[in-house]
């Protein structure tokens, strides 16, 4: 699709812009055939290379992550504001930290160590060395993919107002701080980049593109525009960045439409999240649930027919139970 004239000229960049960063081992050739790798980074290099939407839902904690797992889910995402409410219960305002999104991760990565899941990383919660730090704490977590944004220290969920964005500068600098901490990582790693930008409801559309050709530049292996409001400017800037892959945020009733996996994969988004999928859901049965115990005297109604061992085993009992029984313990004969 052609970019909208009202954009011609806008996305013209300085001649003075560093040489574009390219890594032949990330090529996203070298991931287009074989089996999807063990490894969640590496996974989800190649469901990126390959066809096909990512559809990764919000989890807030290990319940949401294993009913995700349960309904066939192949990716997840780690909401800054899900973690922020499920461990803090605050909202999305800049008050948890690097720590609070790190523990969250190594529970949800441990549930199961192939899938990818791909987590909010704020601002990076620092200058450039705070953020390699953030990029190894989320790699060693085992995260597959992290996003870092541009807003300021002192952020708010992208689709509340009031927002206010660091500098070109600054925010080319964080995505390039957070590509060498990557590139440092013994081995060679496969951990994806996301370069978020909060712009467009700041400084304009045009202005939110130009620093996704930025990010894309300075090594962001994909972009995320934060509160694309029409599906003329998600595929504008889908065209705008090509061939690099487009991360769409969907959250109902938020700045984004409620656009449907296939209608973002129709638009040309490569990845769609559904940030708060989980925690809205949670809020309004919690919130039934309560109100059914408080004038009934009882969770009967609330529990619809779910005992003890029902519930246990969406979180996973019978891999526990065969697990102990494979090593030869004999703890869990009788559950």
């Amino acid at each position: 699709m052609a970019i909208s004239s009202r954009y011609e000229g806008i996305i013209e960049l300085d001649k003075a812009v560093p040489q574009v960063y390219y890594n032949p081992r990330l090529d996203p050739k070298n991931y287009l055939d074989g089996p999807l790798s063990w490894n969640p980074a590496t996974r989800l290099r190649q469901m990126l290379a390959r066809p096909g939407i990512v559809v990764a839902p919000g989890i807030c904690d290990g319940i949401s992550a294993r009913c995700a797992i349960e309904a066939g889910f192949s990716c997840l995402y780690q909401s800054g504001a899900a973690t922020t409410a499920s461990r803090l219960g605050q909202p999305d305002l800049a008050i948890a930290t690097l720590n609070d999104f790190v523990q969250s991760a190594q529970m949800v990565c441990s549930l199961d160590p192939t899938m990818p899941v791909i987590a909010d990383a704020d601002t990076g919660f620092g200058g450039p060395a705070m953020i390699a730090r953030t990029v190894t704490q989320y790699a060693r977590a085992g995260v597959a993919a992290m996003h870092i944004e541009d807003q300021v220290q002192t952020k708010r969920c992208g689709h509340l107002l009031g927002k206010q964005v660091v500098s070109r500068e600054e925010f080319v600098t964080r995505i390039r701080a957070a590509v060498i901490a990557r590139d440092a990582i013994p081995g060679g790693s496969d951990f994806v980049i996301i370069g978020r930008t909060d712009s467009a409801q700041v400084l304009g559309m045009g202005e939110a593109i130009i620093r996704l050709k930025l990010a894309a530049d300075a090594g962001a292996d994909v972009c995320f525009i934060e509160g694309v409001k029409t599906k003329e400017l998600l595929e504008c800037t889908v065209a705008a960045l090509a061939p690099k892959p487009v991360l769409v945020n969907v959250i109902s009733g938020g700045l984004t439409p409620s656009f449907t996996s296939q209608e973002a994969e129709a638009m040309g988004a490569k990845i769609i999240i559904f940030s708060l999928v989980s925690c809205v859901a949670a809020v309004h049965s919690i919130r039934e649930a309560m109100r059914l115990l408080k004038t009934t005297g009882t969770d009967f109604a609330s529990a619809k027919g779910m005992d003890p061992k029902a519930f246990f085993e969406v979180m996973g009992l019978e891999q526990v139970v065969n697990f102990d029984a494979q090593a030869g313990g004999s703890a869990y004969k009788l559950i």
